[in-house]
């Protein structure tokens, strides 16, 4: 698979933005898995600096810790920030 420049779309649809379809095309085509997608995503949060438990709530995973699930400010503004 070739490597993504930064700022350059994984998937390019300029035709019809929004449809499902042509992702599920495209998905099929490179064999593109969410599994692929939730591991570049880590991938990316840890390259850029971002804690794992920022990235664990941005994928969707509660936190791991005790410390991160009861100290950590997980507000809206917060996030933003990160």
């Amino acid at each position: 698979m070739k490597t993504k420049r930064p700022g350059e779309y994984l998937f390019s649809n300029a035709k019809k933005p929004g449809k499902v379809k042509p992702f599920k095309h495209l998905r099929k085509k490179y064999g593109v898995t969410p599994k692929v997608l939730r591991e570049w995503f880590a991938c990316e949060m840890g390259r850029l600096g971002v804690p794992d438990r920022y990235a664990d709530i941005f994928c969707g995973r509660v936190p791991r810790s005790i410390l991160a699930k009861h100290y950590t400010d997980f507000s809206p503004e917060r996030l933003k920030e990160t």
